[in-house]
């Protein structure tokens, strides 16, 4: 059974940090692309970052540029979201998903139950 799972979220004040783990299994992990989404209430969902993707395709938001990054701990089969100087407008549910091979900024072949991040001005 595939499962991807977020944790990390949490009540943050403007210009705070924190770090969203998404911990996997049941899926090859070296063939997928994990990427974050995030959506918030009467926006469109958004694609953020990437990590992993075999062909070179990526995803990369402008919003998040210079704030928030992506890394993985293949050895625990484990993707983080360090996400740095928050803002009010990046409050949403932050989703984890793994896309066989290749990056998509628009949807994924698995998602996570999400995580909620809630920044405070």
């Amino acid at each position: 059974e595939v499962q991807l799972v977020e944790s990390g979220g949490g009540l943050v004040h403007a210009g705070g940090s924190l770090r969203l783990s998404c911990a996997t299994s049941g899926f090859s992990f070296d063939e997928y692309a994990i990427t974050w989404f995030r959506q918030a209430p009467v926006k469109e969902r958004e694609g953020l970052l990437c990590i992993g993707s075999r062909d070179g395709s990526t995803v990369s938001a402008d919003s998040v540029k210079g704030r928030f990054t992506v890394s993985s701990d293949n050895a625990k089969k484990t993707v983080y979201l360090q996400m740095n100087d928050l803002k009010p407008e990046d409050s949403a549910v932050y989703y984890c998903t793994a896309s066989w091979r290749y990056c998509s900024a628009y949807d994924a072949d698995y998602w996570g139950q999400g995580t909620q991040v809630t920044v405070s001005s």
